[in-house]
């Protein structure tokens, strides 16, 4: 009897965890069975007690922290420990902490809220209100009668920026937004940093909307170490009536997190308001990355390509391959569509891939049967990160032998922000690219972060300048001269120049007048399908040129 105080029965042991906030959670990857145990409702891991699928957790996690949720469901070596920070739909921050009890066959841990690792209710980064004391505060701000607007902001490009920049230097970019954001709204708004790259406010309904000031306040240039800094930002808000009817503070920041991901899936810097629709485009999202899993395999993504003109002749120079989605239920999807969550999923570099090899085989076949063709050239885009991929240099060398090429027939482009994560590496792979046979050109320049030194220090053969600036040079000085700058910048190295973005003869004209070499855009045509490509390259063969449209 003496020994009856160290023994714990089931009910005690759940009834201390469920007292402490803290669930014990058992992962079996072979029966694809993650058991929970605990305070799981406390934490928001309700819908997935007592057990459930990986999908399931899939889905209970934001859209933008999945990958790590792969960080606890990817079988490790025994012994390995898994800690990792996640965010869940309808729940604040959780840190799920364990080990690889044996190989392929369980892990186990437990997962807390991270209020229980860290004391402080603020950002250390920018001193504003972190994500579960901001809920907490919103709720007693939304007992209050009266109009509330609850405002999300995300950084676009947080992940290009740390690349380019190193994350320190990226921290100094939020910690200046954090200090913007702070000096922009009255006293009685409540302003938090709720995740790595996200803002949220709440305040009164006024005269100017919330993402109105929010975006003036945070949307103006940044000078950080040497580097000009543009921020721009992806927002979501929602409305609510304080009282006794008020929402769920965390409900409603979930509302407007959903606007976020609306407003992202429009393109950088977009916004959104939260409506009923966006409750069926979650599911509907949910399904499209259930569907993009075997898609590559099934031969749904497939390049489409865009025309490359010589501004000076008119003559089809080569094709720009683009991805793109034949989806068998909802048709053709743009880029913007998918390609995040390809980026999530970790399937850009198979992405990538398979790119280069159908691209590069669409070339030959085009060059084999059309002897006018000879000079003809494709290129493709390296995904973020592909650079890294061991096995780049042997494909490319794999693809030109076995497709009968010659060297700069396939050309590779790459960012700014991909160079710039480690230039110096970047510059290794580059020349071993060159001296496999393919060309290279440096995408959207202008756009990124980097060093005029480091251009003349790396193998690129084209310089391509970003649509924006082409597409308002009439209108904005600043563009004009930025373009006008690119093209003697090329001239000066010796580079080729293409413009994209493109849209009628009046900008082709002022292109050339500037001296640039190439241009691209739906003013010459849009992507094409591989058979609607070859009409295209037969048209411009018989008829001398390629067609441009007059105004558009």
């Amino acid at each position: 009897m003496a020994n009856d105080r160290w023994i714990w029965d089931p009910t005690t042991t759940l009834e201390a965890l469920g007292a402490a906030d803290v669930v014990l959670w058992f992962w079996e990857p072979e029966r694809d069975r993650l058991r929970l145990n605990g305070a799981s409702r406390a934490l928001g891991l309700g819908p997935l007690a007592p057990e459930c699928s990986s999908t399931a957790l899939r889905a209970l996690a934001l859209p933008q922290d999945r990958a790590l949720a792969e960080d606890i469901l990817r079988v490790q070596e025994p012994g390995s420990e898994i800690a990792v920070r996640l965010r869940m739909r309808g729940a604040g921050i959780c840190i799920w902490r364990g080990v690889w009890l044996e190989e392929g066959v369980r892990a186990a841990g437990v997962v807390a809220p991270e209020t229980k690792f860290a004391a402080s209710d603020t950002d250390r980064l920018t001193g504003l209100l972190d994500r579960r004391s901001f809920v907490l505060r919103a709720r007693e701000r939304l007992q209050s009668p009266g109009g509330h607007e609850l405002v999300v902001a995300d950084l676009d490009r947080l992940r290009r920026l740390n690349e380019a920049l190193g994350h320190e230097r990226a921290d100094l970019v939020l910690a200046a937004l954090g200090s913007r954001l702070a000096a922009a709204f009255p006293p009685e708004a409540v302003m938090a940093r709720i995740g790595e790259d996200e803002f949220a406010v709440l305040a009164p309904v006024g005269k100017t909307a919330g993402a109105d000031m929010l975006r003036m306040a945070l949307e103006q240039p940044l000078r950080i170490a040497g580097f000009d800094i543009h921020p721009t930002l992806s927002i979501g808000a929602v409305q609510a009536q304080g009282g006794d009817e008020a929402p769920e503070a965390a409900e409603l920041l979930r509302r407007a997190e959903l606007a976020v991901e609306s407003a992202k899936s429009n393109g950088r810097g977009g916004a959104a308001a939260y409506g009923r629709g966006l409750e069926s485009d979650g599911l509907s999202r949910l399904a499209l990355e259930s569907d993009l899993r075997g898609a590559i395999g099934r031969g749904e993504l497939m390049p489409y390509y865009q025309p490359i003109v010589r501004l000076s002749t008119g003559a089809l120079s080569g094709f720009e391959a683009l991805v793109r989605w034949r989806h068998p239920r909802r048709g053709l999807l743009m880029p913007d569509q998918f390609l995040p969550l390809c980026d999530e999923m970790g399937l850009m570099r198979d992405l990538g891939a398979m790119m280069m090899h159908q691209a590069a085989a669409q070339l030959a076949t085009w060059r084999a049967n059309h002897q006018a063709s000879g000079e003809l050239t494709v290129a493709v885009n390296l995904s973020t990160g592909e650079l890294d991929r061991p096995d780049l240099i042997p494909d490319v060398k794999a693809i030109l032998e076995a497709t009968g090429l010659p060297p700069g027939a396939l050309k590779l482009e790459v960012t700014e922000g991909d160079v710039m994560r480690d230039p110096d590496r970047a510059a290794v792979v580059l020349r071993n690219l060159r001296e496999a046979g393919a060309a290279l050109a440096l995408d959207d320049f202008g756009t990124g972060f980097s060093s005029l030194s480091y251009l003349t220090r790396l193998p690129f053969d084209t310089l391509k300048i970003d649509r924006y600036f082409v597409r308002t040079m009439a209108t904005n000085e600043g563009s004009a001269k930025i373009v006008s700058s690119v093209v003697k910048l090329g001239q000066d190295l010796d580079l080729e120049v293409v413009a994209e973005g493109v849209e009628n003869a009046g900008m082709a004209r002022a292109l050339l007048a500037v001296g640039c070499d190439y241009g691209q855009g739906f003013g010459y045509a849009p992507a094409l399908s591989p058979q609607e490509a070859e009409v295209y390259l037969n048209e411009c063969y018989v008829d001398g040129a390629a067609p441009v449209k007059a105004r558009g």
